[in-house]
């Protein structure tokens, strides 16, 4: 996708938005969100997403994603103080990966404030080297596949 097709985005495109609260140590220098942040309420709401759809505790799993890439593309300022809405959406699953976007909605507007592409790899807990995607998160993925774009 383009930063005109993401820009494009609403909460439709998005499974079960998750309000997030904004705190006092969010914004920097500038009055708003810090990039720093926007990953740490990707990172969050995507593993509870995952955690609830799935059941399994990766921190105990013989499996476990791990961050392979992230990128956020900015379209709107967010700031403290207030509450946010982030939406999950899965854009490819692969044998031993997944990618997903995220996307950051402020209360009450439909147009998407910022949108995250995220790669998740997993990897054998023990070895640390890529696995398969195990069962039980291959599922929850494959249910909540995106479609893919239209050409027009």
């Amino acid at each position: 996708m383009t930063d005109r097709d993401h820009r494009s985005l609403t909460r439709a495109d998005f499974d079960g938005l998750d309000t997030v609260t904004t705190r006092w140590a969010d914004n920097d220098m500038f009055g708003h969100l810090n990039n720093a942040v926007y990953l740490e309420l990707f990172d969050s709401v995507l593993n509870d997403w995952l955690v609830r759809g799935t059941g399994v505790d990766e921190r105990t799993a013989a499996a476990q994603g791990v961050v392979a890439e992230s990128t956020v593309r900015y379209f709107a300022e967010v700031a403290y103080p207030g509450a946010l809405e982030i939406g999950v959406r899965v854009a490819r699953v692969g044998r031993t990966s997944a990618v997903l976007e995220l996307g950051l909605f402020a209360p009450g507007v439909e147009a998407i404030a910022a949108h995250c592409t995220w790669v998740q790899v997993y990897v054998d807990t023990a070895t640390r080297r890529p696995t398969p995607l195990p069962v039980v998160v291959r599922s929850l993925l494959e249910r909540h596949l995106a479609a893919p774009p239209t050409e027009g």
